[in-house]
């Protein structure tokens, strides 16, 4: 029996008002696996995220997740299967009155019946997944911009999801800190068989730890090339993909 992908794409199309950024979208992403989507200023990266998470309704085509359909579907059945995927932002948007315990369990409060007791001992391992066990007191004033981060992705994991959304999780940090940051995002992919998808400009991160790339591009309206990314940087037919890898200014 064929175990259905984390994330499959079917002829999506995604825009505002109707009108298309990008359409013809057709993907699968595999558990386990770590994808970056990549590509320009505008091209639609962050467009294409909001339509795969719920927060637009697609143009055209569908959202299947872990082999249930998710867009288009009506709010209460995707409401259901949100807890399906996790996701980060570029801000980690914690919340600065609570500490990182309250905010990993803010979701395990909303969404389950989990005693207090419970909550708190899943928070906490949760938060040991990431290695801030030690810090499940501190509030995000009181932590450095990595930790936040971590924090961030111990509360998207929260409900134990099969799927993991961060968007630009390198941002603003240093390159140790970025790499630190890689090693936990493939240490989770690999031993908790999660599909992270990343939406990063960081070519470091990308030659680390991306399983595939993914390049949109507005000329196209979708995806100009997939692959792994040695290979695209190598062997790509698209002079504006061989660029962005190896840092070239267009000719």
């Amino acid at each position: 029996m064929n175990t259905p992908p984390a994330i499959e794409l079917r002829n999506l199309s995604v825009g505002y008002d109707g009108t298309p950024l990008l359409q013809g979208i057709n993907l699968r992403v595999e558990k386990g696996e770590i994808l970056f989507i990549l590509g320009g200023s505008g091209c639609g990266k962050s467009t294409l995220l909001k339509h795969i998470i719920g927060l637009l309704p697609p143009i055209a085509g569908e959202v299947w997740l872990a082999g249930h359909c998710f867009a288009p579907q009506p709010q209460e059945v995707q409401q259901k299967l949100t807890r399906l995927f996790g996701v980060t932002y570029q801000s980690g948007a914690l919340f600065g009155n609570m500490t990182l315990q309250e905010n990993v369990e803010l979701p395990l409060e909303s969404f389950t019946e989990l005693s207090a007791i419970a909550r708190a001992e899943t928070a906490r391992y949760k938060l040991a997944q990431v290695g801030l066990l030690n810090r499940a007191g501190h509030y995000p004033s009181e932590i450095s911009g990595g930790m936040k981060k971590r924090a961030a992705i111990a509360r998207a994991l929260a409900l134990d999801p099969q799927i993991l959304f961060l968007d630009e999780p390198s941002a603003g940090l240093d390159p140790i800190t970025s790499a630190e940051l890689d090693a936990l995002i493939r240490q989770l992919a690999t031993g908790l068989g999660i599909a992270v998808v990343v939406i990063s400009h960081e070519l470091a991160s990308i030659e680390s730890i991306a399983d595939r790339a993914v390049f949109l591009d507005p000329s196209v309206k979708g995806i100009l090339e997939v692959g792994p990314p040695a290979e695209l940087k190598a062997r790509s037919p698209h002079q504006r993909v061989r660029d962005f890898f190896n840092r070239r200014l267009p000719g």
